[in-house]
């Protein structure tokens, strides 16, 4: 279920030079200061990921949280970062994995304390406990690891976690349970980063290890430990961080928090340490983020994807003492097909509605021209496309507006009757259908012989509001092509949580919502940096119960292709993954469990006082940001007399 509740909420690098281009070690730029504004206000909820937390919030925690054991290059692929830690991989005998940690000795937090393993396994412990979910975290954090299950939901703040060992002031281990390895992105496990103990838990609160597995003592209690944690998710005077800056002031009324270089920073995976001195940030409205950049009221925004202020900072950009940079958001914007009922359940019409739907035009007319036609899902910003452009676009169908090409893929999938099981003329075309296939489709016709006849008619649940929703309107249930076609599309409006109750079938809110009545729901996608599509696409009744198949579809195929991606390459065999995604990806574009319209332009704007700006959908800003720096304008001379 948890997938379910995040639904809304919307791979291992070669050691080479040449893959770390855009990103490599800057010479030292040391001051001036930098404004950034953001149109998504701060809500001051730092609460290291397992709360909410907005991308305002998010890029604070990015830029004072540090020396996570893994860093991501400028491709997105996670590699240890050397500079923290040296790790030993052992493969155990019951086909677990140990990694063993040995710290550097010179990290340290911003008050100039040692950071030590007890922080790291600190971390895990607090954020996998029971005491942590209580409180409305997720409680995730050593999900991974041997013992969680009997860890997390113990009371008993004294039991071990057996998974996880304090070996040292500076060692530490963890092993990874049966199931989770071999894995292509197995690295990620070890994406811990320290805590700051003295600021989330009680003094009185103490970690030990005698050789069973590290564990709280008996003061770890919701009681003694709610209040202090509580207040660490929103500290903002004398916060204990240990990245590249420091929360320096915050105040959430105002929309602004500063951030000055944090001293003690050792510098990221190539030892880069920040440029700019002090960053201020600062809510904009969206209106007005254009012209705040142009009078000098900031200097860079970030990730602007609506099209309005897309178009404006662009045309700013042609403009002297102006830059932006464009790249493609990792993800799409969709039609979703559910397809295990109705029309939808047929392969030939969802290629045939992909055909009568003129995406080009739709992505013109919703974005103008701030978005680009995508024919899978994938992001073209992202490595494997990249290296696999030319053998994608000679095998993937671009389904191109062809009205004709959808009404031969209805004709050849039985799309050939009238209501009365006649031959189709005109209307509404209909196809018999086993019972089987019929389910409770509440449109089906039964004529008198026990005939079952589906009509091509297909629900549309959509979002009551939105300008992608009006225009949509226009390609779907207005389109006139489509009715000629002999396909009806049903529109129905509703609240964004009643689109959700639809989707996720979830008869906890009322029993109708297991009806299996909408074939289409259109939503955006979002992707992952590691990009696992696994059981996404499984028919096991497990896996649809969690919500892992939100397409209801039942392909072997696809499944096994979607699996054996990641579960089937070894860490580090970069091109046996990029080979297996590539299969993935022409497996989706031939059963199209979604129909994808375009994915937006995101755009970086920015003063020209901004140098050596590089980001993208895999280099976010807070790693863009460590790189770059600021060459205020020169004053003109004065005269001398």
């Amino acid at each position: 279920m948890k997938k379910r509740a995040l639904f809304f909420l919307l791979a291992v690098m070669l050691a080479i030079p040449a893959m770390l281009g855009g990103c490599s070690r800057t010479r030292s730029h040391r001051g001036g200061q930098l404004t950034i504004g953001s149109d998504i206000p701060l809500s001051g909820d730092w609460g290291c990921r397992q709360w909410t937390n907005n991308t305002s919030d998010q890029l604070i925690l990015d830029l004072t949280e540090g020396y996570s054991l893994i860093a991501r290059t400028r491709t997105g692929e996670p590699v240890y970062d050397e500079t923290v830690a040296s790790i030993a991989e052992t493969e155990e005998t019951d086909g677990t994995k140990t990694f063993t940690v040995d710290l550097a000795q010179d990290l340290k937090w911003n008050d100039g304390t040692p950071v030590t393993a007890k922080d790291y396994v600190a971390k895990i412990l607090l954020f996998s406990s029971r005491v942590i979910r209580e409180l409305g975290a997720a409680g995730d954090y050593g999900l991974a690891f041997s013992g969680y299950d009997a860890f997390t939901d113990r009371e008993d703040p004294t039991y071990p976690f057996q998974g996880v060992r304090l070996l040292g002031e500076y060692r530490f281990s963890v092993n990874v349970r049966q199931g989770f390895v071999p894995y292509y992105f197995e690295k990620t496990y070890l994406d811990i980063s320290p805590l700051a103990c003295d600021m989330w838990l009680p003094a009185d609160v103490e970690i030990s290890d005698e050789g069973s597995g590290a564990h709280f003592n008996r003061n770890f209690t919701p009681g003694n430990c709610q209040g202090r944690i509580e207040a660490a998710r929103s500290q903002r005077l004398n916060r204990l961080s240990c990245g590249p800056y420091r929360l320096e002031s915050c105040d959430l009324s105002a929309g602004e928090a500063v951030l000055t270089v944090n001293e003690h920073y050792k510098g990221d995976y190539q030892g880069q340490k920040p440029n700019i001195e002090t960053i201020f940030y600062r809510y904009v409205p969206t209106e007005s983020i254009c012209g705040a950049l142009e009078t000098g009221g900031i200097d860079l925004t970030l990730r602007l994807t609506e099209s309005g202020a897309v178009k404006d900072v662009m045309a700013l950009a042609e403009k002297d003492g102006f830059g932006c940079t464009a790249y493609q958001r990792n993800g799409y914007n969709r039609l979703l097909f559910q397809c295990d009922a109705g029309p939808t359940q047929f392969v030939n019409v969802r290629k045939a509605l992909a055909h009568l739907v003129d995406r080009a035009s739709l992505a013109e007319a919703s974005c103008g021209g701030t978005a680009a036609v995508v024919n899978g899902p994938y992001c073209t910003d992202s490595w494997m496309y990249k290296e696999s452009a030319d053998e994608l676009n000679q095998t993937l169908d671009p389904y191109a507006y062809d009205p004709a090409a959808a009404v031969r893929l209805l004709v050849e999938d039985g799309w050939v009757f009238n209501e009365t099981g006649g031959a189709y003329t005109e209307g509404i075309r209909y196809k018999r259908v086993p019972s089987t296939r019929a389910g409770t489709f509440r449109h089906n016709v039964k004529l008198a012989d026990g005939t079952i006849l589906m009509p091509l008619i297909i629900e549309w649940a959509s979002a009551a509001s939105g300008a992608v929703h009006n225009v949509l309107a226009d390609y779907l249930s207005d389109n006139a092509e489509i009715q000629k076609a002999g396909m009806q599309i049903q529109q129905t409006e509703m609240p964004f949580s009643e689109l959700r109750n639809w989707f996720c079938r979830d008869v906890s809110q009322g029993l109708h919502y297991g009806a299996k009545r909408y074939g289409i729901f259109n939503l955006a996608a979002a992707l992952q940096t590691d990009y696992d599509r696994s059981y996404c696409y499984s028919a096991d009744a497990e896996f649809l119960e969690e919500g892992f198949n939100e397409n209801y579809i039942s392909d072997d195929s696809l499944n096994t292709l979607s699996i054996r991606m990641t579960w089937a390459v070894e860490p580090g065999d970069r091109e046996a993954y990029r080979q297996k995604w590539l299969d993935f990806i022409v497996r989706w574009n031939q059963v199209l469990p979604d129909l994808p319209l375009y994915a937006n332009t995101c755009c970086d704007a920015y003063s020209s006082k901004l140098k050596n700006w590089d980001a993208d959908s895999f280099w976010g800003a807070a790693q863009a940001l460590l790189y770059a720096w600021v060459e205020e304008p020169r004053r003109a001379a004065l005269p001398l007399f």
